[in-house]
C-alpha cells in the first residue's frame, strides 16, 4: 500500500516522533524509506553577510544534518527499511513537492511543527503547504 516513504526531517521532536509512525508502516507494505533534510535557502540567504562564508556555513550545516541522518538510517536499516538520504537546499515545502514527484513516494510523512514556530508563522507552516500540494497522502503527526 505505502510501499515508498519520504520522510523530510528537521531534526524536530515532533519529527522524531513521525519516525515512531513509520516503524508502524512496515506491517502496511512499506519497504523503503527516503529521508530528507532540507536547509531553508531562505535562512542561507540572511547569512550571506554573517562574517563566516556561505559555503563554510552551509558545508557545516550539511556535515551536521548527515551525522544525525546518519542515526535514522541506522534506525530504519535495523527495522528491515531500504533507506536512501537527501540533503537538499531550498524552501522546504517546495523541496518536497519536487520529491514527492522525483521520488514517485506513496506516501509523506513529517511532522506538525518544526523547531520553530515563531519561524512559521512569519513564513507559513511547511506542513501546511505539502497537504495543500501534495499529490500522494501526507500522514502529519502531531506535537
Amino acid at each position: 500500500m505505502f510501499e515508498t516513504i519520504l520522510y523530510p526531517t528537521d531534526f524536530s521532536d515532533v519529527a522524531q516522533k513521525a519516525l515512531g509512525y513509520i516503524d508502524q508502516l512496515k506491517s502496511a507494505g512499506t519497504k523503503k524509506v527516503i529521508i530528507v533534510h532540507i536547509i531553508d535557502s531562505r535562512t542561507m540567504d540572511l547569512l550571506v553577510y554573517a562574517p563566516t562564508s556561505y559555503m563554510a556555513i552551509e558545508k557545516d550545516l550539511r556535515e551536521e544534518a548527515e551525522s544525525k541522518i546518519e542515526l535514522i538510517r541506522k534506525h530504519l536499516e535495523e527495522r528491515g527499511f531500504s533507506v536512501s538520504v537527501r540533503i537538499e537546499v531550498g524552501i522546504p515545502s517546495n523541496k518536497i513537492l519536487m520529491l514527492e514527484e522525483e521520488e514517485n513516494v506513496s506516501l509523506i510523512v513529517l511532522g506538525s511543527h518544526g523547531k520553530s514556530n515563531l519561524k512559521e508563522m512569519f513564513l507559513g507552516s511547511v506542513s501546511e503547504s505539502v497537504i495543500r500540494a501534495a499529490r500522494k497522502p501526507v500522514l502529519v503527526v502531531k506535537r
